[in-house]
């Protein structure tokens, strides 16, 4: 008869490692941990709803309205700013899609729908509606104070806002409504009297508001950001610049 082996602690804790099964690696494990954290950050941070900015950006507007009408040009530097503010705190702490390299035909659709739409209002409503209109938009404005907030100030805040940070969470149509009911609430107030005594035109002024800002998410939706924003730029110089100088 063999003698028993004396009891190896070391030996039988082996035993009982080799029997359970292998952890996964630590560091895998960690960075898996990381990334799916950093993901979560990003998420949270994206969700923002944009909706609330809007409303406190046309509530503002709204509330500025006592600023006219001395103080045209800093009720729409502020209204607009709100947009940006918005935009920009979405861009810069949320995930908001970034503007990328565009295309040169991309940007080459967005002037040329610019041109197609507004060429034919410049040339059957220029000395009608347009001219009278973009006068009682912008009163006191000088020419060069008007063409930076129709290629500046008024593109970046609303193509940021409806077109970048609204348009990724909403159908593109109903960007358009929107973007052209804060035109309304932010223009209106401004020619209140012409509103109240000419409806026709007033009506016609909404309506045109409205073609241009489905043509813009049309174009965003089509050819991308940029594009869009473009296509804003140039449908402000042939539809309200152009005849403001008339």
């Amino acid at each position: 008869m063999m003698p028993e082996a004396p009891f190896d602690p070391l030996e039988q804790s082996e035993r009982r490692l080799k029997d359970q099964p292998i952890p996964p690696d630590s560091t895998e494990a960690a960075a898996d941990s990381a990334q799916a954290g950093a993901t979560a950050r990003a998420t949270y941070r994206g969700a923002s709803d944009p909706l609330f900015g809007f409303i406190i950006a046309a509530a503002l507007s709204v509330g500025l309205t006592p600023l006219l009408p001395g103080n045209v040009e800093l009720r729409f530097s502020l209204a607009w700013g709100a947009l940006a503010g918005v935009s920009v705190l979405s861009w810069l702490l949320g995930n908001m899609e970034r503007i990328d390299q565009e295309r040169p035909e991309n940007l080459g659709w967005g002037i040329l729908y610019a041109v197609m739409l507004g060429i034919p209002f410049l040339v059957t409503l220029s000395q009608q509606v347009l001219a009278p209109a973009a006068a009682r938009l912008f009163p006191g404005m000088t020419a060069g104070s008007l063409l930076a907030f129709l290629v500046f100030v008024m593109p970046l805040a609303e193509t940021l806002f409806f077109r970048g940070l609204l348009q990724g969470q909403l159908a593109f149509w109903l960007v358009g409504l929107l973007a052209a009911m804060w035109n309304i609430v932010l223009f209106f107030p401004v020619m209140w009297q012409s509103v109240t005594d000419l409806p026709a035109v007033a009506v016609v002024i909404a309506a045109l508001l409205l073609m241009m800002n489905l043509l813009y998410v049309y174009v965003r939706k089509r050819n991308g950001l940029a594009s869009s924003w473009i296509c804003q730029i140039v449908a402000n110089l042939i539809i309200l610049y152009i005849p403001f100088l008339q």
